[in-house]
């Protein structure tokens, strides 16, 4: 993500000095299609290429870039705890999650990942016809906890979580599984970090009808908001900065409709309640 944020700003500022792609490859001794896996963010970047492309280009403020390329080629060398456990399609999610400082997740049917019980992963991966093998279903729920933990790291996740009321009323594994998973939410939503609302029915139209989303947010200023969703059959990904904002204007407005915290634990509260195991 931080490769094709600084990708992107190469194509702007080389787009905006009317140079061609050829010739900003022979400034810097290379072909177009380095420069094409550059712009797309496909490789990492050396320092003294961004310095003769951005004097080719005519700016002048170069530091955040450089500062950019290098927590980018820091990111690639990390091998991070998903690689271990093979998460498969979630891996870029995952490791974009982990480097985050926020996340402020919308969701229409599901309680969100980071705030599942074990019980309520293994039930939807169960209810997946994608997962067949009880190994692979195991695997997912592993997965799943143990992102989890950034939760209480050193450096807490902060989480935002809004959600439709009819996610907490959808049972998802039986009454006991349902009952469980209230209760461990309303005990998530007591971290200093965690905070949850409950759009409820009688909010009728909101902003974020159309469907579930989450925005990443990190701490470094040069990388902006990434806005996630999971559709039938593929991921998309919104990394420009002006149609994430959009993103966040919509979670914004869908949050203000929505139970403050306090109302909203005694919701779950008496939703939780009416699971009878």
């Amino acid at each position: 993500m931080l490769g094709r944020r600084l990708g992107g700003e190469l194509y702007r500022l080389r787009t905006a000095a009317g140079k061609t792609q050829q010739q900003a490859a022979q400034e810097i001794s290379a072909t177009a299609t380095k420069i094409v896996k550059m712009e797309s963010g496909w490789v990492p970047m050396r320092d003294p290429d961004i310095r003769v492309l951005c004097e080719f280009y005519g700016a002048t403020d170069v530091g955040g870039l450089l500062d950019l390329a290098r927590m980018d080629r820091e990111r690639r060398k990390a091998n991070g705890w998903w690689h271990s456990l093979d998460a498969g399609a979630m891996t870029e999610y995952i490791a974009m999650e982990d480097i985050a400082s926020r996340i402020r997740t919308w969701q229409l049917s599901l309680v969100p990942g980071l705030l599942q019980t074990a019980d309520y992963a293994r039930a939807l991966a169960v209810s997946d016809e994608y997962w067949q093998d009880p190994d692979d279903i195991e695997r997912v729920v592993a997965v799943r906890m143990k992102r989890q933990q950034r939760l209480w790291s050193e450096t807490p996740l902060h989480v935002h979580a809004v959600v439709w009321e009819g996610a907490l009323r959808q049972e998802i594994g039986g009454p006991s599984v349902m009952r469980a998973q209230l209760e461990h939410l309303a005990e998530m939503a007591k971290l200093p970090n965690v905070h949850v609302q409950v759009l409820p029915f009688r909010s009728g139209g909101h902003p974020c009808i159309v469907g579930p989303f989450s925005l990443i947010s990190f701490a470094e200023a040069e990388a902006m908001d990434v806005a996630h969703m999971d559709v039938i059959g593929s991921t998309v990904w919104v990394e420009s900065g002006q149609e994430s904002a959009v993103y966040s204007r919509y979670f914004d407005r869908t949050a203000r409709l929505s139970l403050a915290p306090r109302d909203s634990m005694h919701l779950i509260d008496s939703i939780g309640k009416g699971f009878q195991a």
